[in-house]
């Protein structure tokens, strides 16, 4: 009986290994199969020749939100993308690829005109608008004509379209110049209602990151700070549009009385209306433009029935995936801080502690560069990652090597952490900045768990051990962190009042947790200067004394197996998982994922003190 018991359970471990051996090798040969397959395809695809067409229209597709830096996405995942010819969940589009290809088009003979392609544009700050609409503007010194073509615009893509010679759209398309708001959820009776215990410590009277945890409504003073933003982010939209269309700012925010006799007067048609509110210049359907377009570059048998070269196609031309090596020489080193700072590595996308600081240092150690430019995109997050960071920039101005900041859409809380102690500080007019304060937040489940008869029970050696997120917070602790955060603050305050030259009395008056504008923040004495990323490195280059120089973005040096992955896939980006909830479009859902976004971001903070830098209210500005 033993024997055959014993047999038994050897035929089951041989049985079991020989279906996990299987399942192995059926893995890595449906892996191998899949990019072979994948290999073909690319081979096989019928454009496979990237050119630029004699006498045709540049296509600017900006498909996706505009951005300084892109997320980076699996060398796998965005090889098959390309080679289904597929677009990722949420694309994103190189402000510098925009640039370099308007400025090369501008000169090309092959181009005789530009079509601005912005049906698929997402999110973009206004400084970010203005760069792109600056380079269009260039371009038409050119004398090739630009178009702005679509079915409908939003407010986001229509600040772009003003800047084309004609503005065409669909006759059953519309504009609505809505303005900006602030608009928040908050959770404070439904956590009540879950029995979970917000713990809050925060200094800073206009600190309202944390709002949406302990309120159900908007306190007054983030109203009145928020107002003020963006009632001056609205007036240079405005301005800027105006000025492109030669028409007066009167032209702007109708009240919903004119908004309603104006649309009686078009017959109730949002075209029309747009139509005569000077918004387009004509009202095309698809055909009658395809019809001009032809006539303006010649027919062409392809998807458009005109002869065209996509900008993905000459961005591809002009900046090939694996450019050459930099030569020696005299630099300005860029490094780019874009998004929320968290502790430790972080891949493009994320602003890490670690990874971004050494990027700094890495600048600091090469030779070649002489200055260096940080281009913070940030509202912020850890408070000791932004500090680690600021620890880089100062090593890099005790090396001699000045530093320069250049503010892109959003340089607040740990965004202007990082970015006080650099020799200059550039931002946009429209930079949203300063949020100088402190806080720190978690939840426990304590009564929670009570409810549905958990109870957590045990013994520690000391007070501080064993704190849970299953056991409540004693008041003696409460006091700890609370002390921590104003001390935190404090710091903050040192530090900006060194170095800007200011007292923490005075930076205190202007801190506080408030949010301000470019133009508040240099009246304040929070930057030096108003001017974009060129303005920043011309100011590196002169405090370096630089008569020549090269811009060269600093960037991760790739290990081996990762250069590997580069060259077999065509472009290295690295891995970063993306949560995906369904693809409705309902406004319930849409709703949802807001709620579950503010969730994930807290949820996302990893400061090992649990205290951090960060503004909530900023990124409204690019979601019009």
């Amino acid at each position: 009986m033993v024997q055959k018991s014993t047999s038994w359970t050897k035929a089951l471990f041989v049985g079991i290994w020989t279906a996990l051996n299987f399942c192995r090798k059926l893995f890595f040969n449906v892996i191998f199969i899949v990019i072979i397959v994948g290999i073909f395809m690319v081979a096989s695809k019928e454009d496979q020749t990237v050119k630029v067409t004699q006498n045709s229209a540049l296509v600017l597709t900006l498909n996706g939100s505009l951005v300084i830096e892109k997320t980076a996405i699996d060398p796998a995942e965005q090889f098959f993308q390309q080679a289904l010819n597929e677009e990722p969940e949420d694309p994103e589009v190189l402000i510098r690829d925009i640039i370099s290809v308007l400025d090369n088009a501008k000169q090309d003979k092959r181009i005789t005109a530009l079509i601005l392609d912005l049906q698929g544009l997402r999110r973009a700050g206004l400084n970010k608008l203005r760069t792109v609409a600056e380079a269009i503007d260039d371009f038409k010194t050119s004398g090739k004509p630009v178009y702005a073509i679509a079915d409908y615009y939003t407010q986001t893509q229509y600040y772009l379209a003003a800047h084309a010679d004609h503005v065409y759209m669909n006759p059953v398309g519309a504009i609505m110049l809505e303005g900006y708001a602030n608009y928040q959820m908050y959770y404070k009776r439904a956590l009540e209602k879950l029995k979970i215990t917000t713990h809050i410590f925060r200094v800073g009277t206009y600190k309202s990151a944390v709002e949406p945890y302990i309120r159900d409504d908007m306190s007054p003073a983030a109203k009145e700070s928020n107002q003020r933003w963006l009632d001056a982010y609205w007036e240079q939209y405005k301005a800027d549009v105006a000025s492109a269309r030669n028409m007066p700012l009167s032209n702007f925010d109708d009240s919903l009385a004119q908004l309603n006799e104006k649309f009686e007067q078009a017959g109730g048609d949002m075209a029309t209306y747009a139509l005569q509110n000077g918004w387009v210049d004509a009202l095309k359907t698809r055909e009658e433009i395809r019809q001009e377009m032809a006539e303006l570059v010649g027919e062409a048998d392809n998807k458009a029935g005109f002869k065209i070269t996509s900008f993905r196609n000459y961005n591809s031309v002009i900046n090939p995936s694996l450019p050459m090596p930099t030569p020696h020489g005299d630099k300005v080193g860029i490094v780019v801080a874009k998004g929320i700072i968290l502790d430790g590595e972080r891949n493009a996308g994320t602003i890490g502690g670690n990874s971004t600081a050494r990027l700094l240092r890495q600048a600091r150690l090469d030779n070649d560069v002489k200055a260096v430019v940080l281009q913070v995109d940030s509202p912020g997050g850890s408070a000791s990652a932004s500090e680690i960071i600021r620890q880089e920039v100062l090593n890099l101005k005790a090396a001699g090597k000045p530093v320069v900041v250049s503010m892109d859409t959003y340089a607040a809380s740990g965004g202007y952490w990082i970015s006080t102690d650099a020799d200059k500080i550039f931002a946009s007019p429209s930079t949203i900045t300063g949020s100088i304060g402190v806080f720190g937040m978690f939840m426990t489940y304590e009564n929670s768990l009570d409810y549905l008869g958990i109870n957590t029970d045990g013994v520690a050696t000391t007070d501080m051990a064993g704190l849970s997120t299953a056991r409540g917070l004693s008041p003696q602790y409460s006091q700890f962190i609370q002390r921590s955060v104003e001390s935190k603050y404090s710091k903050f305050l040192s530090i900006v009042a060194n170095s800007r030259d200011m007292t923490v009395e005075d930076v205190d008056k202007i801190a506080q947790g408030r949010v301000w504008i470019g133009t508040d923040a240099l009246e304040h004495g929070l930057v030096d200067e108003l001017g974009d990323l060129n303005a920043a490195i011309d100011a590196a280059a002169e405090l370096a004394e630089l008569e020549t120089f090269k811009p060269v973005y600093v960037q991760r040096k790739l290990s081996p197996k990762e250069q590997f992955w580069k060259e077999f896939f065509g472009q290295a980006l690295v891995y970063a998982v993306k949560f995906q909830f369904g693809d409705s479009q309902s406004p319930f859902m849409g709703l949802l994922k807001t709620a579950l976004n503010d969730i994930d971001i807290m949820a996302s903070l990893n400061d090992p003190h649990g205290i951090y830098t960060l503004c909530m209210p900023c990124n409204v500005v690019e979601a019009r």
